[in-house]
């Protein structure tokens, strides 16, 4: 068991490192050299790169530094270490990649490009169960107490506050715009890194043909389907409602199949974001 978790935690690091890659390159190569903060602290280490000269990614670690001191306290050892790890890393390949500038001179291009890879960055990171610090921290803080809130979207809340500010240095309202749509796809990226693959659909099934449907799913699509027991209040006769879970690439062929053996069936489909169990995440895993 010690020897897996040894792996385990070489696998997480490597992965920790090639997220810190792919988020320097964000800054350095898209965002930063366009005048683009992207909020958190690294959006705070552009704007004082701006005023001080002081590289960004130094910057970004040095900002840190409190703040890291913060979650050692709330949440341990060894989460800090590889934050701390992943902080190091992050700064370093910022300044390392700031010496190549900018790949792209057209903002639009910087803030999404920029945007999508700083959240594939930060969502390896957190799946590695590290934060890259800052308002990482933050955000995890902040979702011990409203655990209902996705994480893209409390860094979005948090980022726009530092993008506005940002309009006071640069004094461009264009630029704070296109640094507010990096905010947005980066927010938007960052949910589908993290919760893209737990999205699913929940169907529930009324119909006179229950048992002929049920069969098909189960063969053709081979997931579980669980009976509810109803009953019509109109016609006060028992109704077995199925409800079951699927991927959303296999909702149009449970579709089909309803049409093709009860055109009359009553169906609803929803959205079900996560999902706990067999095939999809254990519900004892940590929250992320």
């Amino acid at each position: 068991m010690e020897k897996k978790s040894v792996k385990r935690r070489i696998y997480d690091y490597v992965m920790i490192t090639a997220a810190a890659c792919i988020y320097g390159v964000s800054i350095s190569l898209f965002l930063d050299p366009n005048n683009l903060a992207p909020g958190g602290v690294t959006g705070i280490a552009v704007i004082i790169n701006r005023l001080s000269g002081l590289p960004t990614g130094t910057g970004m670690l040095l900002i840190n530094i409190p703040i890291l001191i913060a979650g050692l306290w709330k949440f341990g050892l060894r989460f800090i270490i590889s934050t701390i790890y992943a902080t190091l890393t992050c700064a370093v390949f910022t300044n390392f990649f700031a010496r190549f500038g900018a790949l792209t001179s057209q903002p639009l291009l910087a803030a999404l490009a920029g945007g999508i890879l700083m959240a594939i960055g930060l969502g390896i990171v957190f799946k590695a169960g590290a934060t890259t610090g800052g308002t990482d921290i933050i955000v995890k803080f902040l979702r011990l107490k409203y655990k209902h809130l996705k994480t893209g979207r409390l860094f979005f809340l948090t980022d726009i506050l530092i993008v506005s500010a940002s309009l006071l240095v640069f004094g461009d309202f264009d630029t704070i715009m296109y640094a507010i749509l990096a905010v947005v796809v980066c927010s938007i990226m960052f949910d589908a890194v993290l919760y893209g693959r737990d999205e699913a659909k929940l169907i529930y099934i009324i119909s006179d043909s229950s048992e002929k449907i049920t069969a098909r799913i189960l063969e053709e699509l081979d997931i579980g389907v669980t009976y509810l027991e109803g009953k019509g209040a109109y016609s006060n006769s028992p109704k077995k409602v199925i409800m079951c879970v699927m991927r959303n690439t296999m909702s149009p062929k449970a579709e089909e199949i309803v049409k093709e053996e009860d055109p009359l069936a009553f169906m609803i489909v929803s959205s079900a974001t996560e999902i706990y169990g067999e095939g999809y995440k254990n519900i004892f895993s940590e929250k992320i």
